[in-house]
């Protein structure tokens, strides 16, 4: 028995260095900054049922939850008895895969004595599809881009050279589009050859045996957690921005002695332009809002996910049915931790955070020949990833410019200022954008950028939070609003496509997360500090934490 257990935790702590490593080769050899700078991908190894044994750290929930579910899905098209060995499947369909076409998943069998014996999968984001471009403008998924159905990429080693052509004459950046299935390819690779020796190692046949018993104590163990939570119906809603009017999602959150059940209903119905979410999509960051509060220290597999159960009603913004327009389905989706948590704070209040930024900011810039009129020189398309505040948390404050809940990092200004004719001009804190409490919400940032050549250029927004900033709790205030301007101060709408004219700058602002408790609860030295550091104006220590003048001038010498 002591060998059995021994053998079991061994090669569990192998999986999880699998798995990273697997992750670590999709980062190094991905063409798109989205993956190599901001870390927008998954990685998982899964049994021959499709079921997710284990996933890298690296990654973001809306890819790993997503691709959890997908596997299965080649699966159905490709069973494990077609499959041989060199064989590499993908998709980017939204409803098979994780939610856009900008997301390309690839599955790749593990074979050993000429028997499959599991499968890793690997996700990331490819900088452009086609189409319309990465946006919410489109009124449905054909106009977004190239949709690619489940099908061969690798068949017995050879490349379906077909599906490679028609997608480098389909994209923008086709050295990107085939440098990025490459290393989706690879990572998966690396993961099969580690698995092997691992197993070499352990003197192990299958993976049946072990994968089981991850899945049995995964299961058990988020089971057990559950029970310790309070049985019942809690309810929360969230207004949001949407595209051109304000979106509602509504949640009723059911906790039994084995299961959390996440329902949807009432949530808006699905709409015109690109911010609809499928289904997968909104079960992945559904179920990880649940996970953060209850079982987050039990392994993200089958096991543990199975205890979650989400729907949401067909036809509504959150199971937008074929052939509505996804593209943008984060600014949605991304908001749903949030959402669920706002439930859950009302049974587990001293778990629960309070509303963040939540949404990323991607704006997607494109310039160069035939962009824009009075646009020339190269053509160009880039997408760099900006964060907001997250909300305060039940007894610390929110973190700033941190992305909650996809956990990706934003790009760095030097790989934008190297991958396209851009410069960024000014990158800082934005004052005052965290919500005042007791428990201060995070900050935003500014970002101020344009043209190397001051020519004009397109600029593509998904922007949440600007109509309706995170909502403070007990007493904390609401959170900064998020914008986006011209130098000139024209302000311009957080949805849709606008042209950047010749010699003007874009001025962006991210939304910060909300307060906790009431501003005058905050302790003198706090206030204090945060004036020293910028985060919040004198004004604000003032007005609305209450400070003197002669409080404020005398302890840190600040002149009047």
């Amino acid at each position: 028995m002591l060998h059995d257990k021994l053998n079991f935790q061994l090669a569990w702590n192998r999986l999880l260095a699998i798995v990273e490593e697997q992750a670590q080769t999709l980062i190094r050899t991905a063409f798109s900054t989205t993956v190599r700078e901001a870390g927008d991908l998954s990685a998982g190894v899964f049994d021959t049922r499709g079921r997710m044994l284990a996933q890298a750290v690296t990654g973001t929930p809306g890819h790993v939850n997503a691709m959890a579910a997908s596997v299965g899905k080649f699966l159905q098209k490709y069973p494990v008895a077609r499959l041989k060995e060199g064989d590499v499947l993908l998709t980017n369909d939204p409803w098979d895969g994780t939610g856009h076409l900008n997301d390309f998943t690839v599955v790749t069998p593990v074979f050993r004595n000429s028997q499959c014996i599991a499968l890793f999968a690997a996700t990331s984001h490819i900088a452009d599809v086609g189409g319309l471009g990465f946006g919410p403008d489109a009124r449905q998924v054909f106009e977004e881009g190239l949709l690619v159905p489940i099908d061969y990429l690798f068949r017995e080693g050879q490349l379906n050279e077909t599906l490679m052509s028609i997608i480098k004459a389909n994209v923008r950046d086709p050295v990107a589009a085939e440098g990025d299935l490459y290393s989706l390819s690879s990572c998966n690779d690396t993961g099969a050859n580690r698995l092997n020796l691992m197993m070499d190692e352990l003197d192990l046949v299958t993976l049946e045996t072990i994968g089981e018993q991850i899945i049995q104590t995964s299961a058990a163990a988020m089971q057990a957690e559950i029970s310790k939570v309070p049985a019942g119906i809690y309810r929360n809603a969230m207004r949001i921005d949407g595209y051109n009017a304000p979106l509602d999602l509504s949640v009723e959150v059911t906790i039994t002695d084995s299961q959390v059940k996440v329902d949807f209903a009432g949530s808006s119905p699905v709409q015109q332009y690109g911010i609809n979410v499928p289904l997968t999509y909104t079960q992945a960051y559904a179920s990880f809002g649940v996970r953060c509060v209850i079982g987050g220290d039990i392994p993200n597999n089958y096991g543990s996910l199975s205890a979650v159960y989400v729907i949401a009603p067909e036809g509504s913004v959150l199971n937008a049915p074929r052939p509505a327009a996804v593209s943008a389905r984060h600014t949605v989706g991304q908001m749903l931790p949030d959402v669920v948590l706002g439930a859950l704070s009302k049974t587990i209040p001293e778990r629960a955070p309070v509303e963040g930024a939540s949404c990323l900011y991607l704006p997607v810039l494109m310039g160069g020949e035939g962009t824009c009129e009075g646009a020339s020189g190269t053509s160009f398309v880039i997408n760099p990833f900006y964060t907001g505040g997250t909300g305060a948390r039940p007894d610390k404050d929110g973190l700033s410019c941190t992305a909650f809940p996809s956990g990706v990092k934003n790009t760095p200004v030097e790989i934008n200022e190297v991958t396209a004719p851009v410069i960024m001009w000014r990158k800082e804190y934005a004052t005052d954008s965290g919500g005042a409490g007791e428990y201060t919400g995070g900050l935003g940032q500014v970002m101020e950028f344009a043209h190397a050549n001051q020519e004009p250029m397109v600029i593509s927004k998904m922007f949440e939070r600007v109509q309706h900033p995170a909502r403070g709790q007990s007493g904390g205030m609401a959170g900064g609003r998020g914008w986006v301007s011209l130098s000139t101060g024209t302000e311009l709408g957080g949805m849709g496509r606008d042209i950047v004219p010749q010699g003007q700058r874009v001025i962006i602002q991210t939304p910060g997360g909300g307060g906790k408790g009431a501003p005058h609860d905050r302790s003198k030295e706090k206030v204090l500090a945060d004036l020293k550091s910028g985060f919040i104006s004198r004004n604000a220590a003032i007005n609305i934490y209450n400070m003197s003048t002669d409080e404020i001038d005398s302890e840190h010498g600040y002149s009047k």
